[in-house]
Parts: C-alpha cells; structure tokens; sequence
C-alpha cells in the first residue's frame, strides 16, 4: 500500500507540473539532453538580446550621421553661394559665421553618447570624449581606431560601432587620388580646378609654374615632378585642359609669371579641417583680382572636400545598413532555432497527459483496492476463526 502511494504521489507531481522527469534519475539520457539543450535556449535568448542592443546603438549612429550628412550639405550649399554670387566681405563673413555654427554642431554630433553613456565615436575608449578643439585651432581626436562587435549568434558577431577616425577623419582631400593647391604668393588670376584622374596616377608632387618675361609673350607652363622631373610644357590658354602622368586638370584666368600650383598625392582630411578652412577663407577679406582668385580656389577645394566627406559619411551608411539587416537576419535565425530547442526539450520532458491521467486513475483504484483489503485482512484474527 505504501508503495502504492509513493507511484500516485509522483503522478500527481508530474500530473502537476506537466513534465514526465522529475529528477535525473527518472531518465539519465534524457536529462542530460535537456541540460544541454537548456544552456543552448539560453545562450540563444542572449544572442537576442544582444541583437537588440546592437539595433538600438546602430539606430543611434545610423540617426547621428543622418544629421551629419544634412549639416554638410547645408554647408555645401553655402560654400556655393559664397563662390558663386557677387558678395561683399561683409556677406562673406555673415556667411561664415552660420559655418562657424554648423561646425559647432559638428563637434556635438561627433561627440554623441549612447544610452550606455559612453561615446560613439571612441572606438573602445567609450568614456573618452573623442573629439575636442585644441589650442591651434584644429581638433584632437581622443579616442582609438578600435571597433567594438557583439555576438549574435553562435558563429556570428556584429560591429556595434565605426571609430572617429573612419568616420571623421581618415577622408581622402582633392579627388581621392591627388590635390591640387595654389602657391598663396601667387599674384595672377589662375584657378585651377580639383582636376580628374586620366589613365593611372604616377604618384609624385607635382608643381605647375607658369612663365610670361614680357607681357607681350604668351603664357607658357612647365609641369615637375620632384620624382619624374619634367613631365609637361607648353602654352597656356584659359581654361585649357592639362595633362600629365594621369593627371588631367585645367587653370582658368591668366597666371602671372612666377604663379605655381601644385598637384600631389591626396592625403587624409578631416571634416573639422574642411569646414574650418571654408569659415577662414569667408572671413579673410577680398581686395584685388589675385585676392579673388584665391578666394575660388579654396571655394573650390571646399566643394571637392566636402563631396568626399559626403562620400565618406554615405559610406559608413551604407556599411551601418548592411549590419541593421545582418542583425534582422540573424534575429529571426534565433527564433527559428530557439522554437526548435523548446519542441525538442518538450518532447524530453513534457508530459504525456493522456497516458498520465489514465495511470493516475489506474493507481488511485490500485490504492484504494489495497486499502480495502487491508481494512478487511486487519479484522482478522485466530479468536475470531474459532468463533
């Protein structure tokens, strides 16, 4: 009867509980399975998680280079009106002070904590404000090149987050491939433009010189490389195209004799540098045909620099995008996996209430037979038998 009891007991915990093992004993093989599969369904609910805190942290960038792109481009969009209308000083300098501010804005931007309160743009120096002016008037970047991943999937990780370098700093000036830049001792009215690459760039420093002895000689140029030596002579007409070991630009306006311009390899740039110098050259008054000159050539640098800024910030973008869908991919994966875990743990341990019911009552009328038989076996006795 004891017995009896102990096996209704135990049906009516697992009846209870709706799962078949109770302890590991009940079933080792099993047990061990659903041990496993647990860690697994955990590890996965992890995984999850973290595909959310990588959303959020992406979202955020995804939202701060979004302004970022509109600031340049509002910045652009003065740098074309500066270049292009008739100002006056006065209108140039009421023009560099919304640059000013819109590279105030900038520093914020590059500067955004995320809900951790750590900055997005440190790389894994997350409490180190990454960007600040310095007393030169450029800006230090305080941060490192580092990219911080979260794994969101057993095999799988994802970058949560692009470095200040990668996003502010490491941009290609001129065209990407080389530069162009007026000699500011230049007394002419030559401008050259940022020039295209045709055929393969020879990379070298190239300095373009123009020549004119009397005024009545024609504007003749000689092109050298510190490298290649000569490479490009001729005459110059306003506006002709030059080129020269895959370079191919033009200079409009007619030089003085002795103006330069050079022609080198692109070097990195940052966005702080690009908007900097435009607010400069706004502010710096204009007061004869060569200040003018000077004054298109750095519109028209700003204007190619801040393209490849453009380029840049849409780049990083893109790159941001790819990983939001990464994660959206990765997400329903571990869905689909962890319903697998939870179908195979069920069919380990859950119970089967049919079958448990049907025993439960077997038992309970087990039971109760052997307690009426024992009601009757202890009335017996041998008095009552000689009776």
């Amino acid at each position: 009867m004891l017995e009896q009891q102990g096996k209704l007991g135990k049906t009516q915990l697992q009846v209870s509980t709706g799962r078949r093992i109770l302890t590991p004993g009940d079933d080792p093989a099993a047990s061990a399975q659903v041990l496993n599969l647990t860690q697994a369904k955990e590890a996965t609910q992890q995984y999850q998680a973290n595909t959310e805190a990588a959303r959020t942290r992406l979202s955020l960038e995804e939202n701060v280079l979004s302004g970022v792109g509109d600031l340049l481009q509002r910045v652009r969009e003065l740098t074309v009106q500066a270049n292009n209308a008739p100002l006056s000083n006065s209108d140039r300098k009421d023009i560099a002070q919304e640059v000013r501010q819109r590279l105030d804005e900038l520093l914020a931007l590059s500067n955004t904590r995320d809900a951790s309160n750590e900055y997005l743009f440190s790389g894994y120096q997350g409490l180190a404000q990454p960007f600040s002016p310095a007393s030169s008037g450029n800006y230090n970047y305080n941060g490192d090149e580092g990219q911080r991943y979260l794994q969101i999937g057993s095999n799988r990780q994802v970058a949560i987050g692009d470095s200040g370098t990668s996003v502010f700093r490491a941009i290609r000036n001129g065209n990407g491939i080389f530069s162009t830049q007026e000699n500011p001792a230049n007394t002419g009215t030559g401008v050259i433009d940022p020039g295209t690459v045709n055929g393969t760039f020879v990379p070298d420093t190239y300095t373009l010189a123009f020549i004119q002895v009397l005024p009545t000689d024609p504007v003749t140029y000689t092109v050298t490389g510190v490298a290649s030596g000569v490479v490009a002579s001729g005459t110059h007409t306003n506006g002709g195209s030059l080129s020269f070991n895959g370079v191919q630009t033009r200079v409009s306006g007619t030089p003085a004799n002795g103006d330069t311009f050079t022609v080198s390899p692109s070097a990195n740039q940052d966005i702080f540098s690009t908007v900097q110098n435009l607010a400069q050259a706004l502010e710096t008054s204009v007061g004869s045909p060569a200040g003018q000159a000077r004054f298109n050539n750095a519109m028209n640098r700003t204007l190619i620099d801040l393209d490849r800024s453009l380029d840049n910030i849409i780049d990083v973008r893109t790159r941001i995008g790819s990983r939001l869908n990464a994660i959206d991919a990765q997400r329903n994966l571990n869905d689909s996996f962890k319903l697998q875990l939870q179908e195979t743990i069920s069919n380990l341990q859950d119970l089967d209430y049919a079958e448990a019911v049907s025993r439960l009552n077997l038992q309970i009328t087990g039971l109760q037979a052997a307690q009426q038989s024992f009601i009757k076996i202890q009335g017996l006795s041998l008095f009552n038998f000689l009776r």
